[in-house]
C-alpha cells in the first residue's frame, strides 16, 4: 500500500552511519536544550523492521504476516508495515481506527481479541471489519446480536504448561469443547471460517507449534462435518524478536514449515496467517534515558550488595559480585543508586512481565582506569519495588549522563511513567538509503491489479540488494476476505 510513509517521516542515514551516531547527536542536543527538558527518547531503525519482514517471508514463504498493533502502535512502525503490505491484528476499536486512519483497508484487519466490548463489535460491523475471533459461547452470542455478517475464527487452547506465559489459562477453547461451539455457530447462522492459536512469547519448545497445527487440523475436520467453509489457519505469534533467544526464529520456522506440509499441504486451499508483534519491533528500538538523581549508600559488608537473585535471566544475579575496588583514603565502600525518569510501571515494564534485567550501555565510554562501583537503577515511583536493575558495576556517573538500552521496541511505546501523566517518549525514526530504496522498489509493481484477491504478487526489489536485506524471492499478501 503505497503512500503511507514518506521521506519526511524519518531521518535518512547513509551506510556507515549507525543508530549509535544518531543517539550521540540527539543526546547532545537534549543536554543543551534550554526550552524543554528531555529525559528519555527512542531511536527507531525502520530499516531493521524492513529487514525483519524480508527475512520472515524467506523463512515462512507460505505464511502471510499480520502485525499485532498492541505491541507497538507508533506511527512510523504502522506506516512502514502498511507499505510492506502487512495485515493488522487489532485488539480494540482504538487500534482499528488507528490503522484505518493511515489507509489500511478493512479487508486487511482482524479484530483478534477473544474478549470484545459490544461497542467495539458494532464499530467493526459499521466499518467493514468482518474477520473476528472467538473462543466461547458468550462471545459468539455478542457477535450474533451485533455483527451477524462477521466471519469467525475459532481460537483453540495450546499446551503451554511449561511456558513462561501461560495464555491458555485465559484464552482458547479446549479441543473437546470445539464441536459444541461450532454447532452453536451453525445454529445461529454464523460462519466459522478458520482456526487460530497463540503460543505466546518465550516458547521453550518449537514443537508446540507442530502440536497446535495438528490440533487445528482436527478442528478443521469438525468444521467440515458441520459444513463450515473453513479456509484460514492463524498461527498466532510468539516468534522471538532478538538474536540470542532461547529458541531461534529459524528453528521455529523449520518446525512450522514441516507441520504445515504434513497437515495443511500446499494447494489445500487454506490461507495461512501469523500475528507478529515482538518479532518486528523489539530490536528496532533503542532507548536513551538520562540520570535525574543519584544517591550514595555506604556498604557494611564490602562486595556484598544485596540484589534480586530471584531473576535467573540477569547475569548479575547468576554470579557473585566482583570485589569492590579499594576506596581512596581508606573510606568505606559504597553502592550508588541512580534514579531515571522511567521505571517498571512505564517503559521498563519488561522487568515485571518478562522477568528481564535491562543492561545499560554508557553513552560516554569510560576509560580503563576508572574504578567501578556497585550500582543500581531505579524508576521514579516512590516505593522499593520500582527497581530496574541491581548488581551492576559501573563507573561514577552523574546527573544528566545518558544510559542507552537496546531491544526496547516491544510493549514500551505509549507506556510512559505513572509520574509522567499522558506524556510519552519522543521517537526519532531512521532508515538507511538501501532499505528505503528496497521498500520503494517492492511497492511499484505491487500496485498493479490491486483488486485481484487471492493472488500472490511478486515483489521487484532487485537481486543486487537481496544479500543486504536478507531476501529471497518474496510475495506480497493478498486481501483476507
Amino acid at each position: 500500500m503505497a503512500g503511507c510513509l514518506s521521506e519526511a517521516d524519518f531521518v535518512m542515514v547513509e551506510e556507515g552511519f549507525s543508530t549509535r551516531d544518531l543517539l550521540e547527536q540527539l543526546t547532545l542536543g537534549a543536554s543543551q536544550a534550554t526550552t524543554e527538558e528531555v529525559t528519555a527518547f527512542f531511536v527507531a531503525d525502520l530499516g531493521a523492521v524492513v529487514r525483519k519482514h524480508f527475512c520472515f517471508l524467506k523463512c515462512l514463504p507460505r505464511v502471510r504476516p499480520f502485525y499485532a498493533v498492541k505491541c507497538n502502535n507508533s506511527p512510523g512502525v504502522l506506516k512502514v508495515l502498511a507499505e510492506l503490505g502487512l495485515g493488522f491484528s487489532c485488539a480494540n476499536k482504538a487500534e482499528m481506527e488507528l490503522v484505518q486512519h493511515i489507509g489500511v483497508p478493512a479487508s486487511k484487519i482482524i479484530y483478534a481479541n477473544p474478549c470484545k466490548q459490544i461497542a467495539h463489535i458494532k464499530y467493526a460491523a459499521k466499518h467493514g471489519v468482518r474477520l473476528l475471533s472467538f473462543d466461547n459461547e458468550m462471545e459468539l452470542a455478542k457477535v450474533v446480536k451485533s455483527h451477524p455478517s462477521a466471519k469467525m475464527v475459532l481460537c483453540i487452547a495450546t499446551d503451554d504448561s511449561h511456558f513462561r506465559s501461560r495464555l491458555s489459562l485465559k484464552f482458547g477453547m479446549s479441543l473437546k469443547s470445539c464441536r459444541q461451539l461450532l454447532e452453536d455457530a451453525k445454529r445461529n447462522h454464523i460462519e466459522v471460517v478458520g482456526v487460530s492459536f497463540h503460543i505466546g512469547s518465550g516458547c521453550p519448545d518449537p514443537q508446540a507449534y507442530a502440536q497446535s497445527i495438528a490440533d487445528a487440523r482436527l478442528v478443521f475436520e469438525m468444521g467440515a462435518e458441520l459444513r463450515h467453509r473453513m479456509h484460514i489457519l492463524d498461527l498466532g505469534g510468539g516468534f522471538p524478536g532478538v538474536e540470542g533467544a532461547k529458541v531461534r526464529f529459524e528453528e521455529i520456522s523449520s518446525v512450522v514449515n514441516s507441520a504445515l506440509d504434513l497437515y495443511f499441504p500446499e494447494g489445500c486451499g487454506v490461507d495461512i496467517l501469523a500475528k507478529l508483534g515482538r518479532y518486528y519491533v523489539t530490536s528496532a528500538f533503542t532507548l536513551a534515558v538520562s540520570i535525574i538523581a543519584k544517591k550514595e549508600v555506604l556498604l557494611e559488608q564490602p562486595g556484598r550488595e544485596a540484589h534480586h537473585s530471584s531473576n535467573p535471566s540477569c547475569a548479575a544475579c547468576a554470579a557473585p559480585p566482583p570485589p569492590l575496588p579499594a576506596e581512596e583514603n581508606g573510606s568505606t565502600p559504597k553502592t550508588i543508586l541512580y534514579q531515571l525518569s522511567e521505571g517498571q510501571y512505564g517503559i521498563f515494564n519488561s522487568v515485571l512481565f518478562d522477568n528481564t534485567c535491562p543492561t545499560p550501555i554508557l553513552q560516554k565510554k569510560p576509560s580503563m582506569e576508572q574504578p567501578l562501583y556497585s550500582s543500581s537503577l531505579w524508576g521514579p515511583v516512590i516505593h522499593g519495588c520500582d527497581c530496574i536493575a541491581e548488581g551492576l558495576w559501573l563507573p561514577q556517573l552523574h546527573v544528566g549522563d545518558w544510559l542507552v538500552f537496546e531491544n526496547m521496541g516491544a510493549y514500551t511505546v505509549g507506556m510512559g511513567s505513572l509520574l509522567g501523566g499522558a506524556q510519552t517518549c519522543r521517537i526519532t525514526y531512521a532508515m538507511s538509503r538501501v532499505a528505503w530504496e528496497a521498500l520503494r522498489g517492492q511497492l511499484l509493481p505491487a500496485q498493479q491489479d490491486e483488486d485481484a484477491e487471492g493472488t500472490c504478487k511478486p515483489l521487484s526489489c532487485g537481486w543486487e540488494i537481496t544479500d543486504t536485506l536478507c531476501m529471497g524471492p518474496v510475495f506480497t499478501p493478498a486481501s483476507i476476505t
